[in-house]
């Protein structure tokens, strides 16, 4: 899998093709929207955009900082032109779950506001069926878990509360919230499971982004695959 990296590199090259002078543009967190920051950076310097960022986390901040993106804020720009995010699964229909680093809600509050949204990875994460052999993370309010716990499983789910990396204890998500990784097996009704969760008394956002995508770009080691919305 030493390909991989490239691979997301080129998809990322391909992704900020669609950033435009005077855009606002949502800003992703993780390692693949770093990349995709780190380029838009690059354009602005070589290209004098002027283009500001809505960033979705503490993270996608400091690499904004870092690579000399200028910040703004939903309040003063409450409908970007883009959003660039990556994403931990994907399918043909550009559905997505995303989350693994635990700026869903916010990732999802931007790229909904957003007109168009616009997702990088590689081909790894392209699946026929989301939930083969990976968690819908939900962002969960803390006082709530036991009992959003126990409608998880009601639901079919096997419900993890995701462990901080380097701390004892929980993960803390920006906004003071817990993640709960849900293990429901590949999902048949995306909308309906999505809609089920956030019923539940103290969930917050499920990583369930059904039908919000634009297009993907999907690094394979010997290109780009494209997927357009239909």
């Amino acid at each position: 899998m030493a390909w991989r990296e490239e691979a997301k590199k080129r998809a990322v090259l391909e992704a900020v093709k669609h950033v435009k002078d005077d855009f606002v543009i949502g800003l992703g967190s993780g390692s693949t929207a770093a990349y995709v920051i780190q380029e838009i950076g690059k354009k602005i310097r070589r290209e004098g955009l002027r283009i500001l960022g809505v960033p979705t986390s503490h993270q996608a901040i400091m690499t904004a900082v870092h690579y000399g993106v200028p910040l703004t804020t939903l309040d003063e720009h409450p409908e970007p032109d883009l959003a660039i995010d990556g994403a931990d699964q994907v399918d043909r229909e550009l559905n997505l779950i995303k989350g693994g680093g635990g700026a869903l809600t916010r990732e999802k509050i931007v790229a909904s506001a957003a007109k168009q949204f616009v997702i990088v990875a590689d081909e790894t994460k392209l699946v026929e069926r989301l939930g083969t052999n990976h968690p819908v993370p939900v962002e969960v309010l803390p006082f709530a878990l036991p009992t959003v716990l126990a409608k998880m499983r009601e639901l079919g789910g096997k419900p993890f509360l995701r462990e901080g990396k380097g701390k004892v204890g929980p993960m803390v998500t920006d906004n003071g919230n817990f993640v709960v990784d849900v293990d429901f097996g590949p999902i048949r009704a995306l909308k309906e499971l999505d809609l089920q969760l956030k019923s539940i008394p103290g969930v917050i956002e499920t990583g369930l982004f059904v039908g919000m995508a634009n297009v993907i770009y999907l690094g394979k080691p010997d290109g780009v695959l494209r997927i357009v919305r239909k």
